[in-house]
């Protein structure tokens, strides 16, 4: 499904409905909107992850600006402040109030990005595997301990250079290494992703957005609730970077739950444990009022 923001027309899914039927009234449920990392891919990475979460919410899935289906887009609009009012504007146009939104990396850079520049607009927030400012020399370093100077490269390459061949290989060496399990599905999940590189060149090389972007003094404009989850093996958000977001939140509004033997997206390697924490956090954010 399409709908038009912000002057971009941006796709979307859902799974489970807004209301559900009491006994004597139609109730609205909290909308859960997950945001997919990147960028440079769409939102099929993350399921069906979530979906099993629509007995509690209605999920649904958003493709940002200039990535998956949410084509074609002006490449000067691809910022973080344009794909953060995306999702206040995308919330308003189908009118979803206080939303509960997840992040998951890239996502979770948008979700921050969201949340700062419209602090009493969501319900909740799900930061899951982000960051307010990347390390990279740590990530780098990662590499190289773990899986030798060959991969110590090709992420580097990555990082620098960012052309086809270096896109390749790192999907193909490092990608793999983000996560403690490989799932049965992986090549196929892979295969079924839309991947536009270009945005990722445009956001991630050297002197783009992500190398300045630092949210750390911003965060303290949040207002609603905040979950930060962390995979304590993740490469590429370590778990010392979700210790700053919490840190940076104003004090009770936020917690941290670092899943040991988890990587980047912990709910890849303990879909149990990380769903369970999220349910949780669900049922303590104040529901909508009802339609």
């Amino acid at each position: 499904m399409f709908v038009r923001v912000n002057g971009q027309r941006l796709f979307f899914d859902t799974v489970g409905s807004q209301l559900a039927c009491d006994v004597d009234c139609m109730r609205v449920r909290p909308t859960l909107l997950v945001l997919h990392g990147g960028p440079g891919f769409d939102h099929s990475g993350l399921r069906p992850f979530f979906d099993s979460l629509a007995d509690v919410v209605q999920v649904i899935y958003l493709d940002h600006r200039g990535n998956g289906r949410s084509v074609p887009s002006d490449p000067d609009s691809w910022t973080l402040a344009q794909w953060g009012d995306d999702i206040a504007g995308f919330c308003d146009a189908l009118g979803i109030t206080r939303p509960i939104v997840l992040g998951q990396s890239f996502g979770g850079m948008v979700a921050q990005a969201y949340a700062i520049r419209h602090p009493a607009h969501a319900g909740g927030l799900v930061l899951s595997s982000t960051a307010a400012r990347m390390d990279l020399d740590a990530s780098i370093a990662w590499f190289e301990e773990k899986a030798g100077r060959d991969t110590r490269d090709i992420a580097f390459r990555f990082w620098t250079i960012g052309d086809d061949a270096a896109f390749a290989d790192y999907l193909r060496v490092c990608m793999p290494l983000y996560n403690t399990t490989q799932p049965t599905d992986g090549q196929v999940a892979r295969a079924r992703a839309i991947v536009r590189p270009e945005v990722f060149r445009h956001f991630s090389l050297p002197g783009r957005e992500i190398r300045q972007m630092d949210f750390r003094s911003d965060l303290c404009r949040l207002q609603c609730p905040v979950l930060v989850i962390a995979g304590a093996t993740d490469p590429i958000t370590p778990p010392h970077l979700s210790q700053e977001i919490l840190d940076a939140l104003q004090p009770g509004i936020g917690r941290l739950v670092c899943f040991e033997g988890c990587g980047h997206g912990p709910f890849r390697d303990d879909p149990q444990s990380v769903l369970e924490e999220i349910r949780r956090f669900i049922a303590g954010v104040p529901a909508p009022t009802d339609a």
